[in-house]
């Protein structure tokens, strides 16, 4: 009797960028509007939020695919890593997050930490190089470029 040949399970095909919602969440304009000229040139969607409380009430509000996060927040009441815990603990912690720093020189334990929460797809160092951040947002998003990228 013939063998009958298994097909293996096709992937998805990349989805459009611009189905694609990005939160950013930092505390210094001029990096919101870098990152966010970033985002848009790959053709997605975003959204911008200063400060973790309210980069919080905008992931229940817009449910965004993925959220770039600023470690450090200094000055807006809560701390990147807490932010990652809370999405966690309210039930976003299915969100994928790039977490970004201008930090110099952390600490190697405390970026292997880092990426080892459950929502932390990728940490980049500042300055962000836009081929880098552009290839983990697609990715993170399984998106294809934009024709306009």
């Amino acid at each position: 009797m013939a063998k009958m040949e298994e097909t293996p399970p096709q992937e998805p095909l990349p989805a459009d960028p611009s189905q694609k919602l990005v939160l950013i969440v930092d505390h210094d304009e001029s990096i919101l509007e870098f990152v966010e000229y970033m985002i848009k040139k790959e053709g997605f969607r975003s959204d911008r939020a200063i400060g973790g409380i309210q980069a919080l009430r905008k992931v229940q509000a817009i449910s965004p695919d993925l959220i770039i996060l600023d470690f450090m927040l200094a000055g807006s009441g809560m701390e990147g890593y807490e932010v990652l815990r809370e999405l966690q603990a309210s039930g976003s912690g299915n969100i994928p997050v790039i977490v970004i720093t201008g930090r110099r020189h952390m600490d190697d334990k405390a970026i292997e930490k880092l990426r080892l929460e459950p929502n932390v797809g990728e940490f980049m160092e500042m300055p962000l190089q836009p081929a880098i951040m552009s290839a983990v947002l697609h990715s993170l998003l399984r998106t294809r470029p934009s024709d306009r990228a």
